[in-house]
């Protein structure tokens, strides 16, 4: 008796048989017209926020670390931004003129010179030259 209470009252509730379900009362074309309508107010809904985007810093990553930042960072304050970077820039220029010396003297293709020039970057960046 108790199950056919709850079947009568699944009928009731779907408006189906217990055993149709909702694949038999839709057709195959009303069913991908039905999702069409269903998904495309999602798709709308997630495509109309407007994504919070964070302000980057900008801030040196390289700042005190390394043997040197702290002189580099009291050098930079006491001579100025503008004129610390302008001979970081020079130093930079003259320490890869040094290098393309010196592969030019023991015959290092561009290849290898530019990879001595990377190295250096990484080097200057471990000592805290740029920070």
């Amino acid at each position: 008796m108790a199950a056919a209470a709850s079947l009568s009252a699944s009928q009731g509730l779907l408006g189906t048989s217990f055993y149709g379900g909702w694949g038999s009362s839709i057709s195959g074309e009303d069913y991908h017209t039905m999702l069409a309508k269903t998904a495309a107010p999602r798709q709308q809904a997630k495509l109309s926020r407007k994504p919070i985007r964070v302000q980057p810093m900008m801030k040196n990553v390289n700042e005190g670390k390394g043997l040197f930042a702290p002189l580099v960072v009291v050098t930079r304050n006491i001579v100025g931004k503008k004129r610390f970077n302008q001979l970081r820039g020079k130093a930079i220029a003259l320490h890869s003129q040094v290098i393309t010396e010196f592969c030019k003297s023991i015959g290092a293709d561009a290849k290898q010179r530019q990879g001595l020039i990377r190295l250096a970057k990484k080097n200057g960046e471990r000592l805290g030259f740029l920070a």
